[in-house]
């Protein structure tokens, strides 16, 4: 039996979308940085040992991109930079870095373990991406998910399956 999602198109999808956004793995360094509250570009760069050009093009992108907004500050007797801080947007792409740490601890960390915990202010516990429906129903399995056309999908002419 043919898989259903072969009769709708992938023209649009938004996945493809935002990985020509993230899809680059500086750019994710850099959101990780910034997620970790590192915001100005040589702290970044001697952090990462990004080179210099490809810090500043990935900073461009994430801040072409509203992911990423420039804040400018002045050091004492230097002239002015801009930090870079996440916007509404930026903020929204946390819980995917707290689902892509999590699979990193569990398939790739060292044997000592992860080296960077998330815990909730509040009381200090480990935080955790789950899944949730829009009826409340908390901590669903991937294989309980069904993925189905959306109200922007485009059917494929029978030329095209």
């Amino acid at each position: 039996m043919r898989p259903r999602a072969l009769e709708w198109s992938v023209d649009n999808c938004t996945i493809g979308r935002a990985m020509a956004i993230l899809g680059e793995r500086w750019t994710v360094v850099v959101l990780r940085e910034v997620f970790n509250g590192i915001f100005r570009f040589d702290d970044m760069r001697v952090r990462t040992g990004i080179p210099r050009q490809v810090l500043t093009n990935r900073l461009g992108v994430l801040v072409d991109n509203g992911i990423l907004r420039r804040v400018p500050y002045r050091e004492p007797g230097a002239r002015a930079r801009d930090e870079y801080r996440l916007t509404e947007k930026g903020f929204d792409l946390y819980p995917m870095f707290v689902a892509l740490r999590e699979w990193g601890d569990r398939y790739l960390a060292d044997p000592g373990g992860p080296p960077l915990e998330q815990v909730h202010r509040g009381c200090g516990a480990r935080v955790h991406a789950t899944l949730i429906c829009e009826e409340g129903h908390h901590e669903i399995a991937p294989r309980d998910v069904v993925p189905q056309p959306g109200p922007g999908a485009v059917r494929r002419t029978p030329a095209e399956v």
